[in-house]
């Protein structure tokens, strides 16, 4: 009794030691990824600085909130990579004899993999479920809000005030109270035509959807190809919605809450893959994108455990050992289509009944087949599972 206690004792470590290399190579080799990841595209966002006028601490916290969706995009190949990397290295090394002489059958070496791939594909649910959706919404409403609170400032007194692309304002006086004196207003419109605005007093006034000007005793100058039109006004109000917010205003659909996709699937099931139907608080997302979201969030992180499973497969001997090499590679590339083929399999569900039916029951499939090749290879047990 004591011996066998001692065995499952040392056993408990064994795969303890196993897990944590795992989980530390995770952590680095995903961080990592991520920060390659997050450097690359922090650099084609500089344009929110450049261009838009944003401070760099507006420019941080923006990209920062971006993490989230990054490393949730990494998670399945981080994980892969790392259960890839450790079970060679082990199998290099040696180590995994360790399992075999303490009596730990390959059947239940795999099972203690499948587990694992359980905790990450928890991971992989609440980020796409929960933190994702959350930290783009919330990035998208600081910047809006953000475009709020920098725009008064890029108004400078006797100065052309590049507001934007398009957009530039020169004011002779500039009040604290957002009374403006002597403006001049030259806005690029399409086709090279221009529309200058000049007027001798005006007010920038804030509304919920930004900044507009509120402007007397002026003319409105429209100039194209064929010439100018001059339009005289005592009163008037320019629009600076657009200008404001160089940001979008409208909300994508990889920034909804998940209970918002549930809601509208449940409420148009039938009508799932209908390219009409619509919903939102301004029918503003199509039932066919919405579903589509709804797979990549839920059921695209299933494929961790087919991933899982193929790592697993390192464990085998070819009856040609030179042909050894050549197998893991194989299993690589196998992982890496497996990873690619998940990312675009929710593209197929919106497809005919048929083939919607296969690509949601594929990731199980997918799962059996794999853990039916490992339990024929390893000439299992039934008590073992």
């Amino acid at each position: 009794c004591i011996f066998i206690k001692f065995i499952i004792s040392m056993n408990k470590l064994i795969f303890r030691k196993f897990y944590l290399d795992i989980l530390s190579f995770f952590l680095l080799s995903s961080l990592a990824i991520t920060a390659i990841v997050w450097v690359i595209q922090g650099v084609n966002l500089l344009d929110i600085v450049t261009e838009q006028g944003h401070s760099f601490r507006v420019y941080f916290i923006y990209t920062l909130l971006n993490l989230p969706k990054i490393f949730s995009k990494l998670i399945i190949f981080a994980y892969f990579l790392s259960l890839f990397v450790i079970i060679n290295r082990y199998e290099n090394n040696n180590e995994i004899l360790v399992f075999w002489i303490n009596g730990i059958n390959k059947i239940t070496f795999i099972n203690f993999i499948f587990k694992i791939s359980l905790f990450f594909l928890l991971v992989q649910l609440i980020f796409n479920v929960l933190i994702v959706p959350y930290t783009q919404n919330l990035s998208q409403k600081f910047l809006k809000n953000s475009s709020i609170d920098f725009f008064p400032k890029l108004i400078q007194e006797k100065k052309f005030s590049k507001v934007s692309k398009n957009l530039n304002i020169f004011v002779e006086k500039y009040k604290e109270n957002g009374v403006l004196e002597g403006i001049y207003i030259k806005e690029k419109l399409k086709n090279d035509e221009n529309k200058i605005i000049i007027s001798s007093k005006g007010k920038l006034i804030q509304s919920n959807d930004g900044y507009k000007f509120k402007l007397y005793k002026g003319k409105i100058i429209n100039i194209d190809k064929k010439g100018n039109f001059n339009l005289g006004f005592k009163e008037t109000i320019y629009e600076l919605d657009e200008i404001n917010f160089k940001t979008r205003k409208e909300i994508k659909l990889g920034e909804t809450k998940t209970s918002f996709l549930i809601y509208c699937l449940n409420k148009f099931i039938n009508s799932r893959k209908d390219d009409d139907k619509r919903c939102g608080q301004k029918d503003n997302f199509l039932i066919k994108d919405i579903y589509e979201e709804a797979f990549k969030r839920i059921i695209n992180p299933s494929y961790i455990i087919i991933l899982s499973l193929i790592s697993s497969l390192l464990i085998l001997k070819l009856k040609v050992p030179k042909f050894q090499n050549y197998f893991k590679f194989f299993l690589f590339l196998l992982g890496f289509f497996i990873i690619i083929f998940s990312e675009l399999s929710y593209k197929f569900v919106s497809m005919s009944l048929n083939i919607e039916i296969l690509f949601i029951s594929m990731p199980i499939l997918f799962i059996i087949l794999f853990y039916l090749i490992i339990l024929l290879k390893t000439n299992f047990k039934p008590k073992y599972l």
